[in-house]
């Protein structure tokens, strides 16, 4: 059967990258909504700092308002976290037309919908634009910090990350082309 040629694939290219496009748009979203969603009913439905049971003690909501970053680190800082989550927003809305491959579509989707709902409450969240607290509220027992849907989406992509990486997928999502001898060479091999 020969090779499909390179109009054939280039013509099927801007399909699969607006599928890519189009699952990177849609995980960022369905993140960002529920994100969103819970910490709208988080605000509404819970008393800061007042534990309330899920699972037991392994896993409680516990609100608190984070005007760090993980870990609550740098408090004092938080229009730099606005900043640098702007930059990555930026930076993946013009990469995303690169990405080819549905895993790395989605990883960049998580992502993304992870940064823009943290990003949203600092930048409209009290004390004031780009210094708004982050809303936390899942603690799990013996977990040093306490998170929110948000920092699940951005733990995950890294998790997603590091297995793309290792299994060596691509942005393309095809893997690299192996070289092929030339079979001349093969032939005129000197056997002596």
């Amino acid at each position: 059967m020969p090779a499909p040629t390179s109009t054939a694939t280039e013509a099927s290219a801007p399909k699969v990258r607006l599928l890519a496009v189009g699952v990177l748009a849609l995980v960022a979203v369905c993140v960002y909504a529920v994100d969103q969603l819970a910490k709208f009913l988080v605000v509404e439905n819970l008393t800061e700092r007042q534990p309330v049971e899920v699972i037991g003690h392994l896993v409680q909501f516990y609100f608190v308002k984070n005007a760090g970053a993980a870990f609550s680190l740098g408090s004092g800082s938080t229009w730099i976290f606005a900043i640098i989550a702007s930059a990555v927003a930026l930076f993946i809305i013009v990469f995303a037309p690169r990405i080819r491959s549905l895993a790395w579509a989605a990883l960049f989707g998580l992502l993304l919908g992870g940064n823009l709902g943290n990003l949203t409450d600092r930048l409209f969240r009290e004390p004031g634009f780009g210094v708004g607290h982050v809303i936390d509220f899942i603690q799990v027992q013996y977990f040093p910090a306490i998170f929110n849907v948000a920092d699940i989406a951005i733990v995950a992509s890294m998790g997603v990350f590091i297995i793309l990486t290792v299994r060596g997928v691509p942005l393309s999502g095809r893997p690299a082309a192996v070289p092929q001898k030339n079979m001349s060479d093969a032939t005129s091999m000197d056997v002596s």
